[in-house]
């Protein structure tokens, strides 16, 4: 059992490692010691050639999941540190929980949570997190409960990213998971070399800004066809605890067509 409180890594010093191509990782769950890591081979998603498979475009596009963005960030962290099937162990330790809760609350870090809703309220079965700063998002981890949950949050993941005009979705580590949905493994010195042109690119809008936007977007189209599903879902955010005053998630279909333009 822990009794001290966790240490806790500077939002600034993180930032600036993320910016150097470091992160930090930890060597277990129960393991307190944090290291940094800069791979020799990099997992990146071309956020330009992604296009969802016929079955995740489906699931996006009949709405399988109530989809949100910062709604629960811890409870997304802390799903995604959990023993689950497959991986028993995490690296993700206390002070880095705590780290990027703290990294989140000064609005560099971000989540994507699925929701299903049923009879007894809102349940979180999928999501990732990760950090945003420049044109980059560098995701950390994502879990799933229900079959393409995970991916599900992926796909609106690389929508909003695109709205946003970012450069490079950092992946860290390639996965057999990550490969089938389009991820890339490039060279430490590509990545470096991404990674500076998306920095020198300027700051983009933060993900629950785009997030936003897309529900503007929406709630105008479902206005225009009469539609009258948008107040359910307002019910289900606030099931779901998200923050008073979040806005009614984006209809699938608009993501879909996000992701399927090409200009």
């Amino acid at each position: 059992m822990h009794s001290a409180a966790p240490q806790i890594i500077p939002a600034e010093l993180l930032l600036s490692a993320y910016r150097s191509g470091i992160f930090p990782m930890a060597d277990g769950r129960e393991d307190e010691d944090v290291y940094w890591v800069e791979p020799r081979e990099r997992a990146v998603i071309p956020l330009e050639t992604f296009r969802p498979g016929r079955s995740l475009a489906k699931a996006i596009r009949h709405d399988r999941f109530r989809v949100t963005c910062d709604a629960d960030f811890a409870g997304v962290i802390a799903a995604c540190a959990a023993p689950r099937p497959g991986h028993p162990e995490t690296w993700i330790n206390r002070p880095i929980a705590a780290s990027y809760r703290a990294l989140h609350l000064a609005g560099h870090a971000h989540s994507i949570e699925c929701w299903h809703d049923g009879e007894r309220g809102a349940e979180l079965v999928g999501g990732l997190y990760g950090v945003g700063f420049d044109r980059v998002f560098c995701g950390e981890s994502m879990f799933s409960r229900a079959t393409d949950a995970s991916k599900v949050a992926l796909a609106w993941l690389v929508a909003l990213l695109k709205a946003g005009g970012y450069r490079l979705l950092d992946c860290q580590f390639m996965t057999d998971h990550l490969a089938s949905l389009g991820a890339v493994s490039i060279s430490r010195e590509a990545y470096l070399a991404r990674l500076a042109d998306a920095v020198d690119a300027g700051p983009a809008p933060p993900l629950p800004e785009i997030y936003a936007s897309f529900c503007a977007a929406s709630a105008s189209a479902g206005a225009a066809e009469g539609d009258s599903a948008g107040e359910g879902a307002a019910d289900g955010a606030a099931a779901a605890g998200a923050p008073e005053g979040t806005c009614s998630p984006p209809s699938g279909k608009l993501i879909l067509q996000s992701l399927t333009h090409t200009s």
